[in-house]
């Protein structure tokens, strides 16, 4: 049982000098307002904006696909 004890608390002192994992943290917050900045910026809807694009293109890409098939 010591030994479980010894092992958990030296994981414990690497996991705190660790700092990869804050890191990779703080590009996930970068990349989260990143998106809402172009969401603001672009819409989100399909009627206007990136969405009607994404929207558009997904249709056309669909219909090429469905006639090429069929």
């Amino acid at each position: 049982m010591l030994k479980y004890y010894i092992k958990t608390a030296k994981a414990l002192k690497q996991l705190r000098k660790d700092t990869a994992g804050v890191v990779s943290f703080e590009y996930v917050i970068v990349a989260a307002c990143v998106v809402a900045a172009v969401a603001l910026a672009f819409g989100t809807g399909t009627a206007t904006g990136i969405g009607k694009v994404l929207n558009d293109s997904i249709v056309t890409i669909g219909s090429k696909v469905k006639n090429s098939v069929g």
